[in-house]
């Protein structure tokens, strides 16, 4: 375990810095991303969960997920995998396949860094694509660093599927 959930996130209107360290190894965190694992720790009750996820691992490859709000919307997502480098980094697209009202049906880019650390892993994501739409950039700067650190309480209650 961590000592205690840091989590730090930031934006400058057209690209996001989000960055975390895990309690566990690059391997098991980049499953935990890329596997329908992702749907046991990324969101909660009184926000939302992600179900239904499914993603052909490859450059090239597409994925999907749908977010099933607190109040019982679903709100499809999903993009293409344009480079992998097992368990070190993941960049893909992301789009809302519904009109998010700060950024539309916008695709955007996701890369997600994962550095070994004493103790476990650095996992930083860069999600660029927001420029001219600095309101959408700063919801998703806090939004990522929920993100983060519902993987960090994950990882620390020991949940996180063994190698």
């Amino acid at each position: 375990m961590m000592h205690g959930p840091i989590v730090q996130s930031m934006t400058n209107g057209e690209t996001i810095m989000a960055s975390a360290e895990i309690g566990s190894t690059p391997e098991r965190v980049f499953r935990a991303l890329v596997t329908d694992e992702v749907e046991e720790w990324w969101g909660s009750a009184d926000t939302y969960r992600l179900a239904g996820w499914s993603a052909d691992l490859r450059v090239g490859g597409r994925w999907a997920v749908t977010v099933k709000t607190a109040d019982g919307e679903d709100l499809p997502a999903s993009g293409e995998f344009l480079d992998i480098e097992t368990p070190r980094r993941i960049v893909q697209t992301r789009a809302y396949e519904w009109d998010h009202p700060t950024l539309g049906r916008k695709k955007t880019t996701v890369a997600w860094l994962l550095q070994p650390i004493a103790g476990g892993t650095r996992l930083t994501v860069c999600h660029g694509g927001f420029a001219g739409l600095s309101d959408a950039a700063a919801e998703h700067t806090k939004g990522w660093g929920r993100v983060l650190a519902w993987l960090q309480a994950y990882v620390d209650a020991g949940r996180l599927a063994a190698a």
